[in-house]
């Protein structure tokens, strides 16, 4: 508490249309390079840790979608799970105008 952190909104950096903020909007508090960043995101149904025999390479998927911040595919019972690369998600041109606003 007493701290004033970043929050970057998911749909407003991948384009997904207007966002609206409630008392049901959901924000990660994540460390990425050592700065303490929020992420505003439509929903999180679970947290979990998968062993590293529960995580698979990221397939090829040809041009219908990318893989740029995959990491890979988990697998918990019958589910798989879509892996995400955090610190690639978050560019370093927004990493920096987070330390410059930390500042």
């Amino acid at each position: 508490r007493g701290i004033i952190i970043p929050v970057v909104d998911m749909r407003i950096k991948f384009n997904l249309g207007t966002p609206v903020y409630d008392q049901f909007t959901v924000v990660i508090i994540l460390n990425i390079g050592g700065r303490i960043v929020g992420m505003v995101v439509d929903s999180v149904s679970d947290v979990t840790t998968l062993k590293p025999d529960q995580v698979k390479p990221a397939p090829e998927m040809g041009t219908a979608f990318s893989t740029d911040y995959m990491i890979g595919l988990g697998t918990i019972d019958e589910r798989m799970l879509i892996l995400v690369d955090i610190d690639k998600l978050m560019s370093s041109s927004e990493m920096g105008l987070i330390e410059t606003l930390a500042a």
